[in-house]
């Protein structure tokens, strides 16, 4: 069962590869802007993991990845590094959550630059952005410790120098335990037509040889935000109507 302690950290488990992860993500109703945040501890290695990808703003991508980021104290969920803040809150456990963000990314012409030298031009991202849950939060469908909710979202979103009000739908993760990057994974999320929130474990896909998302459940994506995982793996996050999704192609053996 889930409770509200649940959305605290929680103690990490002994071997190398636990980590806890708090993903949120949203798609304007009256617009193409899509984004989401994603901040990931590792303990065994002292430190965080974190993600921004925005589309739909201006540039085809504004992303935001730092794999070196202090992790944050005090139980709470506050990181800086250079050109990064970032504060992720539950303001009410199993309801609301806001992220706050003041960072510099990158802006990429081709999404899949991502996957290379992730060169650019510097363009600031911000988020002032609430998540509050349009249902209960529901068990994690797939492997693994953790939890999925459906949201509405709403607030301010800076790409550049445009500022948008956002009002959409979104989706919050949180999991937790050891990951598995040795096999093809992943997951799709959204609203669909009717209203119903929905998160699919391992959806069918169908991908291009650099692991490209083409197709999940049958819909093509209409823009991407990948993220390249060093020595594990490549992650494309796609926006479809519906919502976001991710898969993961990990590296071939040496």
């Amino acid at each position: 069962m889930i409770t509200p302690a649940d959305e605290r950290r929680h103690p990490p488990g002994p071997g190398r590869d636990w980590e806890e992860s708090w993903y949120l993500d949203f798609v304007d109703a009256g617009s193409d802007l899509a984004g989401f945040v994603r901040l990931t501890l590792r303990p065994a290695e002292a430190t965080a993991w974190f993600w921004a990808g925005m589309v739909g703003g201006g540039p085809r991508l504004v992303a935001v990845r730092d794999h070196e980021v202090p992790p944050p104290v005090a139980g709470g969920l506050e990181v800086r590094a250079p050109g990064l803040w970032t504060e992720l809150v539950c303001e009410t456990a199993l309801d609301h959550w806001s992220v706050g963000l003041e960072a510099f990314g990158v802006a990429l012409d081709d999404p899949l630059e991502a996957w290379g030298r992730e060169r650019g031009d510097p363009c600031a991202l911000g988020l002032d952005v609430e998540w509050e849950g349009a249902g209960p939060a529901a068990d994690w469908p797939g492997e693994g410790a953790g939890y999925w909710q459906g949201c509405t979202v709403h607030g301010d979103v800076l790409v550049g120098a445009e500022r948008f009000a956002l009002d959409g739908a979104g989706t919050r993760v949180h999991r937790w335990g050891d990951v598995d990057r040795s096999r093809a994974t992943g997951w799709a999320a959204g609203r669909s037509a009717d209203g119903t929130h929905f998160l699919v474990a391992d959806p069918e896909v169908e991908c291009d040889a650099e692991g490209r998302l083409l197709t999940v459940l049958g819909e093509a994506p209409t823009a991407h935000a990948p993220v390249l995982l060093p020595g594990a793996g490549r992650l494309d996050r796609a926006v479809r109507r519906a919502g976001w999704a991710e898969w993961f192609s990990p590296s071939a053996p040496a």
